[in-house]
Protein backbone atom coordinates (compact mmCIF):
# COMPACT_ATOMS: atom_id res chain seq x y z
CA UNK A 1 0.00 0.00 0.00
CA UNK A 2 1.43 3.59 -1.33
CA UNK A 3 1.27 5.78 1.82
CA UNK A 4 1.03 9.92 1.63
CA UNK A 5 2.81 11.69 4.23
CA UNK A 6 1.50 14.80 4.25
CA UNK A 7 4.34 17.75 4.45
CA UNK A 8 4.18 20.31 6.32
CA UNK A 9 5.88 23.99 5.19
CA UNK A 10 7.64 25.43 8.59
CA UNK A 11 11.19 26.49 8.64
CA UNK A 12 12.22 29.00 11.59
CA UNK A 13 16.09 30.31 12.58
CA UNK A 14 16.78 32.01 15.21
CA UNK A 15 19.57 34.04 15.75
CA UNK A 16 22.46 31.96 16.39
CA UNK A 17 23.17 31.55 20.02
CA UNK A 18 27.05 32.91 20.47
CA UNK A 19 29.95 33.61 18.29
CA UNK A 20 33.16 32.07 19.53
CA UNK A 21 36.09 34.16 20.40
CA UNK A 22 39.35 33.17 18.68
CA UNK A 23 42.48 33.93 19.93
CA UNK A 24 46.31 33.60 19.06
CA UNK A 25 48.24 30.05 20.03
CA UNK A 26 51.67 30.21 19.99
CA UNK A 27 52.88 26.62 20.68
CA UNK A 28 54.22 24.24 18.12
CA UNK A 29 52.95 21.40 19.58
CA UNK A 30 49.63 19.77 19.04
CA UNK A 31 48.71 17.88 21.71
CA UNK A 32 46.01 15.05 20.50
CA UNK A 33 45.26 12.75 23.82
CA UNK A 34 47.54 10.13 23.98
CA UNK A 35 49.74 11.31 21.06
CA UNK A 36 52.16 14.62 20.67
CA UNK A 37 52.78 16.10 17.21
CA UNK A 38 55.84 18.09 17.15
CA UNK A 39 57.00 16.87 13.81
CA UNK A 40 55.46 19.89 12.68
CA UNK A 41 55.22 22.81 13.35
CA UNK A 42 51.82 25.14 12.83
CA UNK A 43 52.67 28.77 12.41
CA UNK A 44 52.21 31.04 15.45
CA UNK A 45 49.50 32.47 13.59
CA UNK A 46 47.43 29.23 14.27
CA UNK A 47 43.91 30.09 15.87
CA UNK A 48 42.35 27.72 18.36
CA UNK A 49 38.99 28.64 19.88
CA UNK A 50 39.62 29.04 24.11
CA UNK A 51 35.98 29.18 24.23
CA UNK A 52 35.44 25.43 23.26
CA UNK A 53 38.10 24.22 25.51
CA UNK A 54 36.20 26.34 28.73
CA UNK A 55 33.39 25.01 27.92
CA UNK A 56 33.75 21.36 27.23
CA UNK A 57 35.32 21.64 31.03
CA UNK A 58 32.18 23.44 32.27
CA UNK A 59 29.15 22.27 30.33
CA UNK A 60 27.66 18.31 31.63
CA UNK A 61 28.49 17.07 28.09
CA UNK A 62 30.21 17.57 24.83
CA UNK A 63 27.63 17.98 22.84
CA UNK A 64 25.93 20.49 25.21
CA UNK A 65 28.91 22.37 25.11
CA UNK A 66 29.40 22.72 21.39
CA UNK A 67 26.12 23.24 20.31
CA UNK A 68 25.94 26.61 20.47
CA UNK A 69 28.47 27.06 17.84
CA UNK A 70 26.72 25.58 15.32
CA UNK A 71 24.15 27.88 14.32
CA UNK A 72 22.10 25.40 12.37
CA UNK A 73 21.56 23.06 14.76
CA UNK A 74 19.17 26.00 16.43
CA UNK A 75 16.10 25.68 13.98
CA UNK A 76 12.65 24.07 13.75
CA UNK A 77 12.16 21.71 10.41
CA UNK A 78 8.37 21.18 9.37
CA UNK A 79 7.35 22.52 12.73
CA UNK A 80 9.85 20.78 15.11
CA UNK A 81 12.84 20.91 16.39
CA UNK A 82 15.59 19.84 14.10
CA UNK A 83 17.32 16.69 15.09
CA UNK A 84 20.44 16.47 12.68
CA UNK A 85 21.89 12.66 12.16
CA UNK A 86 22.65 12.83 8.99
CA UNK A 87 26.75 13.49 10.00
CA UNK A 88 28.57 10.66 8.10
CA UNK A 89 26.89 12.21 4.79
CA UNK A 90 28.01 15.74 5.76
CA UNK A 91 28.85 17.38 8.98
CA UNK A 92 27.72 20.99 10.08
CA UNK A 93 30.06 24.31 10.72
CA UNK A 94 30.91 26.01 13.67
CA UNK A 95 30.61 29.89 13.65
CA UNK A 96 34.56 29.71 13.60
CA UNK A 97 34.82 27.85 10.11
CA UNK A 98 32.26 30.57 8.86
CA UNK A 99 33.62 33.21 9.72
CA UNK A 100 37.21 32.29 8.42
CA UNK A 101 35.70 32.06 4.91
CA UNK A 102 33.46 35.51 5.30
CA UNK A 103 37.08 36.80 6.33
CA UNK A 104 38.75 35.15 3.74
CA UNK A 105 36.53 37.09 0.84
CA UNK A 106 35.85 40.10 2.65
CA UNK A 107 39.14 40.92 3.98
CA UNK A 108 42.30 39.16 1.20
CA UNK A 109 40.36 37.43 -1.70
CA UNK A 110 43.14 36.56 -4.36
CA UNK A 111 44.69 33.98 -5.80
CA UNK A 112 47.43 32.01 -4.45
CA UNK A 113 51.61 31.58 -5.33
CA UNK A 114 51.51 33.71 -7.96
CA UNK A 115 51.24 37.66 -6.99
CA UNK A 116 53.19 39.50 -5.31
CA UNK A 117 50.70 42.31 -3.41
CA UNK A 118 49.48 42.21 -0.16
CA UNK A 119 46.36 40.52 -0.76
CA UNK A 120 48.18 37.66 -2.94
CA UNK A 121 50.56 36.97 -0.31
CA UNK A 122 48.44 36.81 2.42
CA UNK A 123 45.63 34.67 0.79
CA UNK A 124 48.97 32.78 0.13
CA UNK A 125 50.15 32.49 3.69
CA UNK A 126 46.28 31.17 4.81
CA UNK A 127 46.60 28.61 1.87
CA UNK A 128 49.46 27.14 2.37
CA UNK A 129 49.14 27.34 6.47
CA UNK A 130 45.81 25.18 5.93
CA UNK A 131 48.30 22.69 4.21
CA UNK A 132 50.58 22.71 7.48
CA UNK A 133 47.56 22.08 9.62
CA UNK A 134 45.88 19.09 7.91
CA UNK A 135 49.85 17.35 8.19
CA UNK A 136 49.58 18.24 11.54
CA UNK A 137 46.62 16.52 12.30
CA UNK A 138 46.96 13.24 10.81
CA UNK A 139 51.05 13.08 11.59
CA UNK A 140 52.16 13.54 8.16
CA UNK A 141 56.15 13.88 8.32
CA UNK A 142 56.08 16.68 5.66
CA UNK A 143 53.22 19.34 4.54
CA UNK A 144 54.20 18.14 0.81
CA UNK A 145 52.58 14.69 1.79
CA UNK A 146 49.31 16.89 1.66
CA UNK A 147 47.54 17.35 -1.67
CA UNK A 148 44.49 19.25 -1.70
CA UNK A 149 41.52 17.65 -3.96
CA UNK A 150 37.98 19.09 -4.75
CA UNK A 151 36.91 15.70 -1.98
CA UNK A 152 38.02 12.04 -1.21
CA UNK A 153 36.86 10.80 -4.44
CA UNK A 154 39.11 12.89 -6.49
CA UNK A 155 41.98 12.22 -4.22
CA UNK A 156 41.12 8.17 -4.91
CA UNK A 157 40.88 8.94 -8.82
CA UNK A 158 44.48 11.07 -8.59
CA UNK A 159 45.91 7.79 -6.94
CA UNK A 160 44.41 5.44 -9.47
CA UNK A 161 44.90 7.42 -12.39
CA UNK A 162 48.79 8.51 -11.63
CA UNK A 163 50.62 5.55 -9.47
CA UNK A 164 47.38 2.92 -10.98
CA UNK A 165 47.91 3.54 -14.76
CA UNK A 166 51.93 3.69 -14.15
CA UNK A 167 52.21 0.76 -11.76
CA UNK A 168 49.98 -1.46 -12.24
CA UNK A 169 49.92 -4.36 -15.01
CA UNK A 170 48.21 -7.77 -16.53
CA UNK A 171 47.51 -10.54 -13.70
CA UNK A 172 48.44 -8.07 -10.78
CA UNK A 173 46.26 -8.00 -7.82
CA UNK A 174 44.28 -5.23 -6.11
CA UNK A 175 42.53 -6.22 -2.96
CA UNK A 176 39.06 -4.69 -1.83
CA UNK A 177 36.67 -5.38 0.93
CA UNK A 178 33.38 -5.60 -0.51
CA UNK A 179 32.17 -3.06 2.11
CA UNK A 180 33.90 -0.45 0.73
CA UNK A 181 32.28 2.83 -0.73
CA UNK A 182 31.78 3.14 -4.42
CA UNK A 183 34.41 5.80 -4.26
CA UNK A 184 37.53 2.80 -3.45
CA UNK A 185 35.77 0.50 -5.99
CA UNK A 186 34.72 1.95 -9.11
CA UNK A 187 38.15 4.22 -9.92
CA UNK A 188 39.80 0.78 -9.81
CA UNK A 189 37.74 -1.23 -11.85
CA UNK A 190 38.34 1.57 -14.44
CA UNK A 191 42.28 1.05 -13.89
CA UNK A 192 41.63 -2.28 -14.18
CA UNK A 193 39.92 -2.33 -17.19
CA UNK A 194 42.84 -0.48 -19.09
CA UNK A 195 45.73 -2.23 -17.68
CA UNK A 196 44.40 -5.97 -16.69
CA UNK A 197 44.56 -5.92 -13.55
CA UNK A 198 42.36 -8.25 -11.19
CA UNK A 199 40.34 -6.59 -8.19
CA UNK A 200 39.66 -9.56 -5.52
CA UNK A 201 37.06 -8.99 -2.72
CA UNK A 202 36.83 -9.64 0.96
CA UNK A 203 33.95 -10.42 2.44
CA UNK A 204 32.49 -10.34 6.31
CA UNK A 205 32.86 -12.80 8.65
CA UNK A 206 30.13 -13.72 10.72
CA UNK A 207 30.39 -10.61 12.85
CA UNK A 208 29.41 -8.51 9.73
CA UNK A 209 33.17 -6.83 9.68
CA UNK A 210 35.52 -7.76 6.87
CA UNK A 211 37.17 -11.17 7.00
CA UNK A 212 40.53 -10.40 8.29
CA UNK A 213 41.53 -14.11 8.06
CA UNK A 214 40.40 -14.01 4.43
CA UNK A 215 42.43 -10.68 3.77
CA UNK A 216 45.58 -12.07 4.96
CA UNK A 217 45.27 -15.04 2.84
CA UNK A 218 44.61 -13.71 0.35
CA UNK A 219 47.28 -11.08 0.07
CA UNK A 220 50.09 -12.48 -1.85
CA UNK A 221 52.93 -11.54 -4.25
CA UNK A 222 50.99 -10.47 -6.96
CA UNK A 223 48.90 -8.01 -4.73
CA UNK A 224 50.14 -4.66 -5.11
CA UNK A 225 47.78 -2.47 -3.47
CA UNK A 226 45.42 -2.86 -0.82
CA UNK A 227 42.34 -0.77 -0.53
CA UNK A 228 40.50 -0.55 2.68
CA UNK A 229 38.21 1.72 4.83
CA UNK A 230 39.46 2.72 8.22
CA UNK A 231 35.72 3.27 9.21
CA UNK A 232 32.73 1.79 7.49
CA UNK A 233 30.13 4.18 6.65
CA UNK A 234 27.33 1.36 6.95
CA UNK A 235 28.31 -1.22 9.34
CA UNK A 236 30.30 1.02 11.77
CA UNK A 237 33.11 -1.07 12.19
CA UNK A 238 37.00 -0.19 12.26
CA UNK A 239 39.73 -2.04 11.03
CA UNK A 240 43.35 -2.35 12.35
CA UNK A 241 45.11 -0.85 9.44
CA UNK A 242 48.70 -0.88 11.03
CA UNK A 243 48.18 -4.26 10.68
CA UNK A 244 46.64 -4.73 7.09
CA UNK A 245 49.52 -2.46 6.16
CA UNK A 246 52.37 -4.36 7.86
CA UNK A 247 50.66 -7.45 6.08
CA UNK A 248 50.36 -5.98 2.54
CA UNK A 249 54.26 -4.31 2.74
CA UNK A 250 55.32 -7.94 3.32
CA UNK A 251 54.75 -8.42 0.22
CA UNK A 252 55.93 -5.24 -1.41
CA UNK A 253 52.09 -3.89 -1.93
CA UNK A 254 51.13 -0.59 -1.38
CA UNK A 255 47.89 0.46 0.84
CA UNK A 256 45.47 3.57 0.28
CA UNK A 257 42.81 3.88 3.16
CA UNK A 258 39.41 5.34 2.70
CA UNK A 259 39.48 7.57 6.40
CA UNK A 260 36.38 9.53 5.54
CA UNK A 261 35.17 8.28 8.39
CA UNK A 262 37.53 7.83 11.18
CA UNK A 263 39.65 11.16 10.52
CA UNK A 264 36.83 13.39 11.84
CA UNK A 265 35.98 11.03 14.61
CA UNK A 266 39.46 9.72 16.37
CA UNK A 267 43.07 10.59 16.46
CA UNK A 268 44.71 9.04 12.84
CA UNK A 269 48.58 9.01 13.08
CA UNK A 270 49.86 8.56 9.20
CA UNK A 271 53.45 7.57 10.38
CA UNK A 272 52.22 5.37 13.02
CA UNK A 273 49.94 3.46 10.50
CA UNK A 274 52.38 3.35 8.09
CA UNK A 275 50.09 3.49 4.91
CA UNK A 276 51.38 4.67 1.46
CA UNK A 277 47.86 6.85 0.83
CA UNK A 278 44.90 8.12 3.19
CA UNK A 279 41.96 10.25 1.89
CA UNK A 280 39.17 12.21 3.81
CA UNK A 281 36.97 15.03 2.99
CA UNK A 282 36.94 18.35 5.09
CA UNK A 283 32.97 18.66 4.89
CA UNK A 284 32.61 15.44 7.24
CA UNK A 285 35.22 17.43 9.46
CA UNK A 286 33.34 20.67 10.23
CA UNK A 287 35.02 21.83 6.82
CA UNK A 288 33.62 23.23 3.73
CA UNK A 289 32.26 21.37 0.82
CA UNK A 290 34.36 21.22 -2.05
CA UNK A 291 37.46 20.52 -0.78
CA UNK A 292 39.33 17.23 0.68
CA UNK A 293 42.99 16.00 0.57
CA UNK A 294 45.39 13.39 -0.22
CA UNK A 295 48.35 12.15 1.88
CA UNK A 296 51.36 9.89 0.36
CA UNK A 297 54.29 9.44 1.30
CA UNK A 298 56.68 11.70 -0.37
CA UNK A 299 58.76 9.44 -2.18
CA UNK A 300 56.34 7.61 -3.86
CA UNK A 301 54.87 10.83 -4.96
CA UNK A 302 57.73 12.05 -6.23
CA UNK A 303 57.63 9.17 -8.32
CA UNK A 304 54.28 9.85 -9.69
CA UNK A 305 53.21 11.79 -12.96
CA UNK A 306 50.87 14.36 -13.11
CA UNK A 307 46.96 13.68 -12.74
CA UNK A 308 46.12 17.13 -15.14
CA UNK A 309 48.11 19.50 -16.95
CA UNK A 310 47.66 23.18 -16.52
CA UNK A 311 49.04 25.90 -14.63
CA UNK A 312 50.65 25.99 -11.43
CA UNK A 313 51.88 22.12 -11.94
CA UNK A 314 54.17 22.85 -13.92
CA UNK A 315 58.43 23.86 -14.00
CA UNK A 316 58.71 25.07 -17.10
CA UNK A 317 56.41 24.54 -20.94
CA UNK A 318 57.61 24.77 -24.39
CA UNK A 319 56.34 24.46 -27.14
CA UNK A 320 57.13 20.60 -27.36
CA UNK A 321 57.23 19.60 -24.00
CA UNK A 322 56.89 20.40 -20.08
CA UNK A 323 58.28 20.19 -17.35
CA UNK A 324 56.86 19.49 -13.86
CA UNK A 325 56.59 20.90 -10.00
CA UNK A 326 57.05 18.80 -7.31
CA UNK A 327 54.71 17.92 -5.05
CA UNK A 328 52.27 19.04 -4.27
CA UNK A 329 52.21 21.67 -6.95
CA UNK A 330 52.59 19.00 -9.45
CA UNK A 331 48.81 17.65 -8.20
CA UNK A 332 47.23 20.80 -8.09
CA UNK A 333 46.73 22.41 -11.31
CA UNK A 334 45.02 25.54 -11.87
CA UNK A 335 43.35 27.78 -9.13
CA UNK A 336 42.99 25.81 -6.08
CA UNK A 337 39.71 26.42 -3.84
CA UNK A 338 41.23 28.58 -1.74
CA UNK A 339 38.85 29.90 0.80
CA UNK A 340 37.65 25.88 1.16
CA UNK A 341 40.91 24.71 2.49
CA UNK A 342 41.29 28.12 4.33
CA UNK A 343 37.97 26.88 5.99
CA UNK A 344 39.53 23.43 6.48
CA UNK A 345 42.39 24.94 7.91
CA UNK A 346 39.79 26.73 10.73
CA UNK A 347 37.92 23.31 11.12
CA UNK A 348 41.12 21.56 12.48
CA UNK A 349 41.91 24.67 14.77
CA UNK A 350 38.41 24.19 15.94
CA UNK A 351 38.54 20.45 16.51
CA UNK A 352 42.10 20.46 18.09
CA UNK A 353 40.96 22.91 20.39
CA UNK A 354 38.04 19.86 21.69
CA UNK A 355 40.75 17.72 21.34
CA UNK A 356 40.16 14.15 19.10
CA UNK A 357 40.60 12.12 21.88
CA UNK A 358 37.86 13.57 23.71
CA UNK A 359 35.91 13.79 20.48
CA UNK A 360 36.58 9.83 20.17
CA UNK A 361 35.67 8.81 23.73
CA UNK A 362 32.44 11.21 24.34
CA UNK A 363 32.09 9.60 20.62
CA UNK A 364 32.12 6.25 21.74
CA UNK A 365 29.84 6.00 24.94
CA UNK A 366 26.78 8.27 22.74
CA UNK A 367 27.30 5.93 19.65
CA UNK A 368 27.19 2.64 22.13
CA UNK A 369 23.57 4.61 23.53
CA UNK A 370 22.30 4.77 20.14
CA UNK A 371 22.95 1.39 19.34
CA UNK A 372 21.06 0.05 23.02
CA UNK A 373 18.91 2.46 22.19
CA UNK A 374 17.80 1.11 18.47
CA UNK A 375 16.95 -2.43 20.23
CA UNK A 376 14.01 -1.59 21.97
CA UNK A 377 12.70 -1.10 18.45
CA UNK A 378 10.45 -3.81 17.58
CA UNK A 379 11.49 -6.14 14.76
CA UNK A 380 14.77 -4.18 14.11
CA UNK A 381 18.08 -5.28 12.51
CA UNK A 382 20.98 -3.21 13.00
CA UNK A 383 23.69 -3.78 10.60
CA UNK A 384 27.63 -4.47 11.43
CA UNK A 385 29.12 -5.43 15.18
CA UNK A 386 27.66 -5.50 18.29
CA UNK A 387 29.54 -3.43 20.47
CA UNK A 388 31.54 -4.89 23.49
CA UNK A 389 34.56 -4.24 25.48
CA UNK A 390 36.77 -5.67 22.67
CA UNK A 391 34.82 -4.34 20.07
CA UNK A 392 34.29 0.04 19.97
CA UNK A 393 31.62 0.42 16.84
CA UNK A 394 31.67 4.03 15.24
CA UNK A 395 28.90 6.72 16.46
CA UNK A 396 26.68 5.51 13.74
CA UNK A 397 23.69 2.93 12.90
CA UNK A 398 22.70 1.57 9.61
CA UNK A 399 19.47 -1.05 10.38
CA UNK A 400 16.27 -2.04 8.78
CA UNK A 401 12.62 -1.77 10.33
CA UNK A 402 10.63 -5.47 9.36
CA UNK A 403 8.30 -4.58 6.33
CA UNK A 404 8.94 -0.73 6.16
CA UNK A 405 10.90 0.93 3.36
CA UNK A 406 13.94 2.56 5.16
CA UNK A 407 13.09 5.46 2.69
CA UNK A 408 9.61 5.87 4.10
CA UNK A 409 11.03 5.95 7.40
CA UNK A 410 13.42 8.89 6.53
CA UNK A 411 10.54 10.75 4.87
CA UNK A 412 8.16 10.59 7.86
CA UNK A 413 10.75 10.68 10.59
CA UNK A 414 11.78 14.24 8.47
CA UNK A 415 8.28 15.62 7.79
CA UNK A 416 6.63 14.60 10.63
CA UNK A 417 9.13 15.19 13.48
CA UNK A 418 12.15 17.25 11.64
CA UNK A 419 14.78 14.31 12.37
CA UNK A 420 16.88 14.43 9.37
CA UNK A 421 18.82 10.44 8.65
CA UNK A 422 19.81 9.27 5.24
CA UNK A 423 18.18 6.52 3.53
CA UNK A 424 19.40 4.25 0.42
CA UNK A 425 22.40 2.48 -0.29
CA UNK A 426 24.74 5.18 1.27
CA UNK A 427 26.85 4.44 -1.95
CA UNK A 428 27.72 0.72 -0.71
CA UNK A 429 25.81 -1.26 -3.39
CA UNK A 430 27.84 -4.56 -3.14
CA UNK A 431 27.73 -4.18 0.34
CA UNK A 432 23.81 -3.94 0.64
CA UNK A 433 23.80 -6.46 -1.92
CA UNK A 434 25.75 -9.04 0.20
CA UNK A 435 23.73 -8.19 3.00
CA UNK A 436 20.55 -9.19 1.45
CA UNK A 437 18.79 -5.78 0.89
CA UNK A 438 18.87 -2.67 -1.42
CA UNK A 439 19.25 -0.50 0.87
CA UNK A 440 19.04 0.91 4.58
CA UNK A 441 18.34 3.86 7.34
CA UNK A 442 21.28 5.20 8.62
CA UNK A 443 21.81 7.94 11.90
CA UNK A 444 24.90 9.34 12.25
CA UNK A 445 26.15 11.12 15.32
CA UNK A 446 28.95 13.78 15.84
CA UNK A 447 30.45 15.24 19.04
CA UNK A 448 27.61 17.94 18.43
CA UNK A 449 24.57 15.46 19.28
CA UNK A 450 23.53 14.72 23.09
CA UNK A 451 21.52 11.40 23.98
CA UNK A 452 18.52 14.09 24.20
CA UNK A 453 18.82 13.94 20.27
CA UNK A 454 19.20 9.85 20.57
CA UNK A 455 16.19 10.31 22.63
CA UNK A 456 14.08 12.30 20.55
CA UNK A 457 15.01 10.06 17.53
CA UNK A 458 13.69 6.84 19.25
CA UNK A 459 10.55 8.52 19.91
CA UNK A 460 10.49 9.58 16.58
CA UNK A 461 11.22 6.51 15.11
CA UNK A 462 8.72 4.20 17.04
CA UNK A 463 5.88 6.81 15.93
CA UNK A 464 6.92 6.01 12.90
CA UNK A 465 7.15 2.36 12.65
CA UNK A 466 3.75 2.35 14.57
CA UNK A 467 2.05 4.66 11.81
CA UNK A 468 2.92 2.12 8.96
CA UNK A 469 2.25 -0.80 10.99
CA UNK A 470 -1.34 0.47 11.21
CA UNK A 471 -1.55 -0.03 7.77
CA UNK A 472 -1.18 -4.05 7.78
Amino acid sequence: MEVLVPKFQSLKIPSPICCCSITTWNSSYLKFGFRTLSSLSVSATSKVNEAVVESVIASPSLGHSTRPHFPILHQEVNGSKLVYLDNAATSQKPTAVLKALQNYYEAYNSNVHRGIHFLSAKATDEYESARRKVAAFINASDSREIIFTRNATEAINLVAYSWGLSNLKSGDEIIVTVAEHHSAIVPWQLVAQKVGAVLKFVNLNQDEVPDLDNLKEVISRKTKLVVVHHVSNVLASVLPIREITQWAHDVGAKVLVDACQSVPHMIVDVQNLNVDFLVASSHKMCGPTGIGFLYGKIDILSSMPPFLGGGEMISDVYLDHSTYAEPPSRFEAGTPAIGEAIGLGAAIDYLSGIGMQTIHDYEVELGRYLYERLLSVPNIRIYGPAPSEEVQRAALCSFNVENVHPTDLATFLDQQHGVAIRSGHHCAQPLHRYLGVTASARASLYFYNTKEDVDNFIEALNDTVNFFNSFK
